[in-house]
């Protein structure tokens, strides 16, 4: 006898029932080891500057960093990714400090692995920081950004991450050919397994914005935009040729920015290349989460989850989000009160 399996024979609601019931059927599972928190580090000692643009988030001296991180690294958290806060007084035209051995990332990436290091160091490779006009390259008299010139410097910037330590270098600037000359760079020199994480299909998105005032380009960039070089948020299918040229020039993994309105993009990378797919909750979307929460319109620990577990659910190997510490708290306290 065949049964039917349309209703009653198929109740759906049956699962959803009882608590273990939904436990069992989960298809996805948001844990610690989904996390990647990201940084911004400040010259000077006892530093600690509050980011307007994106609350409870701080910039963090290296001496404050240190003690950070060790908070990190019990909580379980995997990875920190580093961004530097460079002073106007050394940011130029051809991004000099971007590779400077002793600047501020790499003393930061230093400073990580010698007091964490089980704890993994992302380094953001990318000129932006370190430009007087707040664009990601060198650019021309017309402004626009050169690409060959441009990966030249991003392989210096590159090589100096690994040279302090760094376990993976995260090209975020959108140059053509970047992954593989810095591949080769690597491997030539004799890091091996350095990886790379590489921004495979960043967005020229108008969530960027509290990121910007916090690393101090949004100044720099004087309203232009980077439209030139980052990928336009209407495109789908480029993002797929974007990944999978970075994945053949030699990237470990790829991310998809920003996140959340850009699931799709993350759901098909995943399921066309089946690559490491991480994805960066970008600091718009944290804002936007921040405001609602504080205003009370949102459940903070409810919503906040919910929109990560979403990330997992589209796909998503891993999370950056500058909810990380906070989310490693709470799956903590559930853990704990499980025992």
């Amino acid at each position: 006898m065949t049964l039917s399996q349309s209703f009653p024979a198929r109740r759906l609601r049956r699962l959803r029932k009882h608590d273990f019931s939904r436990r069992l059927v989960q298809e996805n599972q948001l844990t610690v080891n989904d996390l990647i928190y990201p940084m911004f580090v400040v010259e000077g000692t006892n530093r600690r500057e509050a980011i307007p643009s994106m609350p409870g988030i701080e910039r963090l001296s290296l001496d404050l960093l240190e003690i950070e991180v060790k908070e990190l690294a019990a909580l379980g958290i995997p990875a920190v990714a580093i961004f530097p806060v460079t002073p106007s007084e050394i940011k130029t035209e051809m991004a000099e400090e971007a590779y400077n051995e002793n600047g501020l990332a790499q003393r930061a990436v230093m400073c990580i692995k010698e007091t964490c290091p089980e704890l993994g160091v992302i380094t953001d490779v990318a000129l932006d920081p370190f430009t007087t006009h707040g664009q990601d390259g060198i650019i021309d008299n017309e402004g626009y950004v050169l690409n060959d010139i441009t990966t030249e410097i991003l392989v210096k910037q590159a090589l100096s991450h690994a040279q302090a330590g760094a376990d993976i270098v995260a090209p975020s600037d959108m140059m053509d050919g970047r992954i593989g000359a810095i591949r080769e760079a690597l491997e030539n020199a004799g890091f091996i397994n350095t990886q790379i994480m590489a921004y495979s299909a960043k967005y020229a998105s108008s969530y960027y914005g509290p990121f910007r005032d916090a690393v101090g380009s949004a100044g720099n960039l004087k309203g232009a935009n980077k439209s030139t070089y980052q990928m336009d948020p209407a495109n789908s299918d480029e993002a797929i040729h974007e990944v999978a040229l970075d994945i053949q020039e030699g990237a470990d993994m790829v991310m998809v920015k920003p996140g959340m309105p850009y699931l799709d993009i993350v759901r098909r990378v995943k399921s066309e290349l089946k690559v490491p797919t991480f994805a960066y909750q970008v600091s718009g979307e944290y804002a936007m989460h921040k405001a609602a929460i504080d205003n009370g319109w949102l459940k903070e620990r409810e919503c906040v989850l919910e929109s990560l577990l979403c990330f997992k659910r589209a796909g998503a190997n891993g999370i950056l989000t500058y909810f990380a510490k906070q989310v490693a708290q709470w799956l903590k306290e559930d853990q704990n009160n499980k025992l």
